[in-house]
C-alpha cells in the first residue's frame, strides 16, 4: 500500500515524539483518523468539544516539556480549536493544530463548511500554512513543529481533507525536529550597566513571573545580596513562592497589600521573567529595571531605565559578580513583616463554622491544598476559582499551578485537567472550577468517564458569575444576568457514571475532600460556597470605593438589602 500524504504526517510526528492528539473526528479528517489507526503508535484522544483538545493539548505540552497536538475538522471544527490555541499562543506553549480543510478543488466557490482557515489562525501562532501538494511533504511538518518548538508558540498545519488522502513517494527523514536551547544572557556592558543601578539603589524590590521557572536558588542568592523583598506574579507562583523568605506575596488584582506596597515603595524595581499588565500597579517615582528573555517585551508594560536581553537564571549568575554587599536590610525586614500579617489575616477568613452555610470559599481552598499530593497538578477556572488558588494553594517546587492567566478565558480549568491527568496518569490532577466555567464545557466530563481519568473536579458553586459581579459592583451596578440556575453538579456527575458529592455545611467539608482525594477514580465535588464573599484588591481607588457606596445605595432602594445583612454578618465590609 502506498504511503498518503496523512501517512508521512503521523510518521512525521510519532519521529517527533508525539504520542497522542486530541480532537474530534470529522470526514475531512478521515484519512488523518486512518493513518492514526494504521501507525498503532499515536493516541487519539476523542474529547467532546474541540477548544477542550486545544486546551488538553496545551496542559499537556506544559508539564512534558514537549511540542503536543490537536485537530479538528473543516469550518466550525477548527474554528472551535481557536480559543484553546489562542490561550496556548499568549502563555507560550507549544502547540500544533491540524486544521483540516474543505476539498482542495472546492477552495473559493463557497463551499459547504468553507472558511480561510491560514488567515482564521494568523493571530493566534507563529505558523499558519497549507498543505496543496505532496511535493510539500513532510516537509511542512518539519517547518511547522520546527516554529512551535523555537518560539514556544502555536503551529497551524491547514490540510484539506482530499490532500491528504493524496499518495506521495516522499520519506520521512530520520531527525524530523531539531531543538536546541541556546544560552542567553546580556553582554558585559549591560551586565555592569544594570549592576550600576542596582548598587546605588536604597529600596529595591524584585517583581518576578514565569520566566524565572529553574532560577529559583539563584534568585534567593540576588534577594539577600540585594536585601530586597521579591514579589510574585501570579504565573511565577508555582516556581517561587515555597522555600522562600524573601517573598512578600501577589501584586494586581489578585493581591496583597504588602506586594503592593513593596514595589510603590521602592527606589529599584527589577523585573525579571515577568509581562506583568497591570500598569496602574506599577511604581511612579522608582527607577525600573526589566530581565526578559524575549527583547521585544522590554518597557512595554512601564517606562523603563534600562532592559536587557537574557535568560534569568543565566543572566542573575553572570550578574552578581558585580554586585556589592552594603545594601541596608530595613526595606526587607519592614515588607516581609507586613506580609507575615497578611498571611495570618488571610488563613483566619480560611475558616467554618459547622451549621452555618454556606462555607467560604477560602476554606475550600486551604482544605484541598492540605489534603492534596505533594506533587499534585491543580488546574484554575479563571475568576474567583484563580483568586482563591493564588493566595491559598500552598506550593513546594514539585506541584504546579495552570490557568488560563494571559488570554483569561472561562472554562479552561476541566480541559486542562484532562491533559494534564493523560499525560500523567499516575500524578493526582484537581481542577477548581467555577460553576459558570464548569457549566460552560461541561460535556467533556463525559470525557472524563470514557477514558477513566481519576480527575478531581472541585466545583465552587455559588451560583453566580461571582467574579462578574464583583467587577460590576465596584462600577456602581447592580449586578445583572450573573445569576445562574445551578444542577446538583454531584448528581450530573453520579449520571454520567463516576462518583458525586455535594457538600452544604462546613461541617461535612474537610472529610468530604479527603474522601474525595482517597477515590481512585474521578470525582465531582459540588460545594456550596458563599456568593457574597468580597475579594478585594489590595488598594482601593476612590472609583472603586465610590462605586461600592453606590451599589449598597442602589441595592437598598431596589429592596435588595438582606444581600448587605449578609455581607455584614461575614465581616466583609470592614
Amino acid at each position: 500500500m502506498k504511503k498518503t500524504i496523512a501517512d508521512l504526517l503521523i510518521e512525521s510526528l510519532v519521529k517527533a515524539g508525539v504520542k497522542r492528539i486530541y480532537g474530534i473526528v470529522g470526514d475531512s479528517l478521515n484519512a488523518v483518523l486512518d493513518a492514526i489507526r494504521r501507525s498503532e503508535k499515536i493516541q487519539w484522544i476523542g474529547v467532546r468539544h474541540e477548544e477542550v483538545a486545544a486546551f488538553a493539548a496545551g496542559s499537556d505540552a506544559l508539564l512534558t516539556d514537549s511540542i503536543a497536538v490537536c485537530a479538528g475538522s473543516s469550518g466550525p471544527g477548527n474554528l472551535h480549536l481557536i480559543n484553546g490555541l489562542y490561550d496556548c499562543h499568549r502563555s507560550r506553549i507549544p502547540v500544533l493544530a491540524i486544521a483540516a480543510h474543505i476539498p482542495s478543488h472546492e477552495i473559493g466557490g463557497g463551499y459547504f463548511q468553507q472558511t480561510r482557515p491560514e488567515e482564521l489562525f494568523r493571530q493566534c501562532s507563529c505558523f499558519s500554512e497549507t498543505v496543496t501538494r505532496p511535493e510539500q511533504m513532510p516537509r511542512m511538518v518539519t517547518l511547522a513543529l520546527q516554529h512551535s518548538i523555537a518560539q514556544q508558540d502555536v503551529s497551524v498545519l491547514v490540510l484539506p481533507g482530499d490532500v491528504a488522502a493524496l499518495t506521495d513517494e516522499e520519506s520521512v527523514p530520520e531527525q524530523v525536529i531539531h531543538v536546541s536551547k541556546p544560552v542567553i544572557r546580556p553582554p558585559e556592558k549591560e551586565l555592569k550597566q544594570l549592576a550600576d543601578f542596582l548598587n546605588k539603589g536604597k529600596r529595591i524590590t524584585l517583581l518576578c513571573g514565569a520566566g524565572c521557572e529553574g532560577a529559583h536558588s539563584q534568585l534567593m542568592t540576588l534577594c539577600d545580596r540585594l536585601k530586597s523583598p521579591m514579589v510574585i506574579a501570579l504565573r511565577g507562583k508555582e516556581f517561587l513562592e515555597y522555600d522562600n523568605p524573601y517573598s512578600v506575596g501577589l501584586t494586581g488584582l489578585i493581591g496583597y497589600s504588602s506586594g503592593y506596597h513593596a514595589m510603590m515603595d521602592c527606589d529599584v524595581l527589577l523585573m525579571l521573567g515577568t509581562d506583568f499588565p497591570y500598569r496602574q500597579f506599577f511604581p511612579k517615582d522608582a527607577d525600573i529595571l526589566q530581565v526578559d528573555i524575549r527583547p521585544q517585551h522590554l518597557g512595554r508594560r512601564a517606562d523603563l531605565k534600562l532592559g536587557v536581553c537574557g535568560d534569568v537564571k543565566e543572566t542573575i549568575e553572570a550578574l552578581l559578580p558585580y554586585l556589592t554587599e552594603s545594601h541596608d536590610s530595613r526595606h526587607l525586614e519592614k515588607y516581609v513583616s507586613d506580609y507575615q500579617k497578611v498571611r495570618t489575616h488571610l488563613d483566619e477568613l480560611a475558616t467554618g463554622k459547622p451549621g452555618h452555610p454556606p462555607i467560604h470559599p477560602q476554606y475550600l481552598t486551604k482544605v484541598v491544598s492540605d489534603w492534596a499530593n505533594e506533587d499534585a497538578v491543580f488546574t484554575c477556572d479563571v475568576g474567583t476559582p484563580t483568586l482563591w488558588a493564588a493566595r491559598y494553594l500552598q506550593m513546594n517546587g514539585k506541584r504546579r499551578l495552570i490557568g488560563s492567566f494571559n488570554h483569561g478565558t472561562m472554562a479552561n480549568a476541566l480541559p486542562q485537567a484532562i491533559g494534564a491527568q493523560i499525560a500523567n496518569p499516575a500524578r493526582q490532577v484537581i481542577s477548581f472550577s467555577g460553576d459558570g466555567g464548569l457549566a460552560m464545557l461541561m460535556g467533556d466530563l463525559l470525557t472524563v468517564k470514557q477514558y477513566r481519568l481519576p480527575i478531581k473536579v472541585v466545583v465552587f458553586n455559588n451560583s453566580a458569575l461571582s467574579f462578574v459581579e464583583l467587577e460590576m459592583k465596584a462600577a456602581g451596578y447592580l449586578e445583572t444576568g450573573t445569576e445562574l440556575i445551578n444542577p446538583n453538579f454531584a448528581s450530573v456527575a453520579q449520571a454520567i457514571g463516576f462518583e458525586g458529592i455535594r457538600v452544604e455545611d462546613p461541617a461535612d467539608l474537610e472529610s468530604s475532600v479527603k474522601r474525595a482525594l482517597e477515590i481512585d477514580g474521578p470525582v465531582l465535588l459540588d460545594v456550596l460556597v458563599n456568593r457574597q464573599e468580597l475579594s478585594l484588591p489590595p488598594k482601593i481607588n476612590f472609583d472603586q470605593a465610590h462605586g461600592f457606596t453606590l451599589w449598597m445605595l442602589k441595592a437598598v432602594l431596589n429592596g435588595e438589602g438582606s444581600k448587605l445583612v449578609e455581607l455584614a454578618k461575614t465581616n466583609l465590609l470592614r
